[in-house]
């Protein structure tokens, strides 16, 4: 059985960093310290964390979503799941919704932490170093 996970959180940046963050290869290995290639368009393929991430890229709509079927690398074999990512201006910066359907029920809470750990966090503290 697969569920959904729902995270929003705001980021002190206008979308297109956060876009850009998200989506450009060697940022988003800075960010994380593992190897990240990710495509620039729909259809592409992408590999984030090392390679513990896998899928395709579903849609890139320029700093307001991006949608990937998306695989970890301790799912059970065939189950790819949909993450969306949604990006709205707010008065401090970026709200960034996460909504990732279709993960096995028993991955649920490590996959919720990898989100804000191994994301999250990460573009929390580099935007900090920024300012």
């Amino acid at each position: 059985m697969c569920k959904t996970i729902k995270q929003k959180v705001h980021f002190k940046a206008p979308p297109e960093v956060i876009y850009s963050l998200l989506t450009d290869s060697k940022k988003y290995a800075a960010l994380t310290g593992k190897k990240a290639t990710i495509g620039k368009k729909a259809g592409a393929a992408f590999s984030v964390y090392g390679g513990q991430a896998t899928g395709i890229i579903v849609e890139l709509v320029r700093n307001k979503r991006i949608v990937q079927a998306w695989q970890g690398h301790s799912f059970p074999d065939g189950i790819f799941s949909m993450a969306t990512f949604n990006l709205k201006p707010s008065k401090t910066g970026t709200e960034l919704v996460l909504i990732h359907r279709g993960v096995p029920k028993q991955m649920i809470p490590s996959i919720e932490l990898g989100w804000r750990k191994y994301n999250w966090d990460p573009i929390k503290r580099y935007l900090e170093k920024q300012a």
